[in-house]
């Protein structure tokens, strides 16, 4: 029996998607404004890398930028993603607490595990209350690799998971549960990829599937 589950936040449990495209849009309105960038801004760029840490991110999206000018504009991103969390921007994906609440009256441990950052993660937990079913939320920030499956590996060895699963929309989340012998669950959301999904274990459209894969322990009958 499956006992501890691992989420992926963005993409996963947050709607990343209702907040994305303001702030990116906002750090690279900051580069305009200091003469730093001159086209659109590169969500489309961003959207296929959506999942890796934020430095790689920015390596990608800001190639010729120095690594001060790339550090700048992630702290001016991640302040706007703040501040829309804060003023209810953005969104959990449907029926996260009610299939949280459903693991957690059934016995399951659930954590977090994310390449997004420690003040942001906290942000979206605080904000929706998270805290009261999840045990601990990590962030990439925690592993000097930044690698998801040391992160995954770093928290089965922390509780000494025997089992478990993790939950995620990329590539990234699969592999980490793949190389901790955890089972897979890939999340077909608005991030997602068909090839990435179809090294999943399973596949799911919607959280509320999981209630049906960790159903409910059958009560014993007392005589």
């Amino acid at each position: 029996m499956t006992q501890s589950l691992i989420f992926d936040m963005d993409g996963t449990l947050f709607q990343t998607v209702k907040i994305l495209e303001a702030s990116l849009d906002d750090a690279f309105e900051r580069l305009r404004s200091l003469n730093q960038w001159d086209a659109e801004t590169p969500i489309e760029k961003y959207r296929e890398i959506m999942g890796v840490p934020l430095p790689k991110v920015w390596e990608t999206l800001l190639p010729d930028h120095s690594l001060e000018e790339r550090e700048q504009t992630d702290a001016y991103f991640l302040e706007r993603l703040i501040q829309n969390i804060r003023k209810g921007k953005g969104a959990l994906y449907p029926h996260v607490q009610e299939v949280f609440s459903h693991l957690k009256e059934n016995g399951f441990s659930i954590y977090i595990a994310s390449n997004g950052l420690i003040e942001y993660l906290n942000t979206i937990v605080d904000y929706y209350g998270l805290d009261q079913w999840v045990s601990e939320t990590f962030s990439i920030q925690h592993i000097e690799s930044l690698n998801k499956s040391d992160l995954v590996r770093h928290i089965v060895g922390k509780y000494e998971m025997t089992s478990g699963a993790v939950v995620g929309d990329r590539l990234s989340d699969i592999l980490a549960a793949k190389d901790n012998g955890l089972l897979s669950i890939g999340c077909r959301f608005d991030f997602a990829r068909e090839e990435e999904l179809a090294q999943a274990d399973v596949i799911i459209e919607d959280l509320l599937e999981l209630n049906k894969l960790f159903p409910a322990k059958k009560q014993e009958v007392k005589k």
